[in-house]
């Protein structure tokens, strides 16, 4: 018995990266998406071969339509671009090709001052970046208010709901409008089935990020236990 099996591409992409494998029918939905462009290069699996995307006979009536020519990254804010993306401390040693790569990945999130974009035991499963504004992490003992930290242009939050989905342990609330990024696990885990090659620069981004949060914890669970030493000897 034959199997029939459907032919697979891959997409070489302005950030150098190879995106794939894929089918047709989401080779097809990249180029409405304005991924895929009448210069793209595209590999066949099947012919074992390279062809520019307007000369592969599967696509090449589609590019009859001058709307699929000029790139986009998906987002229409004009504050949302590869170079805001800079402020973002775990991004900004990154390649302009590849924050415009990862853009399409993002959802922006806009949030009103004093608003709360979060609640300890919320089901969580995406972290945010902060573009403009400010937030603060805060819990609530005994109906006082703690801060845990003031978040600011370039922070972020929710790596590690992104990686194991476990509900939020703190409040998360905006001290004035600001502007965020949303990336989902469902697009992190898209991110790396389709471009592990720009996955892996992420992914190492994203363990600084926690190593920081992890040092920058223990610190304050050293201060806190210095500080009750001290007390207890204090006359």
């Amino acid at each position: 018995m034959i199997e029939n099996i459907a032919p697979l591409y891959r997409v070489w992409g302005i950030d150098n990266i190879a995106y794939g494998p894929v089918e047709l029918p989401e080779l097809v939905s990249w180029l409405k998406q304005e991924r895929v462009l009448s210069d793209t290069w595209i590999y066949t699996e099947s012919s074992n071969a390279w062809t520019k995307a307007a000369e592969l006979p599967e696509l090449k009536a589609l590019f009859n339509r001058r709307q699929f020519e000029r790139p986009s990254t998906g987002i229409k804010d004009a504050r949302i671009t590869p170079a805001a993306l800079r402020r973002i401390k775990m991004l900004a040693t990154a390649d302009d090709k590849v924050l415009e790569s990862i853009l399409r990945y993002l959802e922006p999130v806009e949030v009103r001052a004093f608003a709360i974009l979060a609640r300890p035991g919320d089901p969580a499963d995406a972290m945010y970046f902060l573009l403009e504004g400010e937030l603060r992490a805060y819990v609530l003992t005994e109906g006082l208010e703690s801060t845990l930290a003031t978040l600011t242009p370039g922070d972020s939050f929710g790596e590690i709901a992104l990686l194991d989905h476990g509900p939020r342990s703190a409040f998360v609330a905006a001290n004035r409008q600001s502007l965020l990024l949303k990336l989902s696990s469902s697009s992190f885990s898209q991110i790396l089935r389709e471009a592990p090659a720009l996955g892996a620069p992420f992914a190492l981004g994203l363990a600084r990020a926690l190593a920081g949060r992890i040092r920058g914890l223990t610190k304050r669970y050293e201060d806190s236990v210095h500080f009750g030493q001290v007390a207890r000897l204090s006359p």
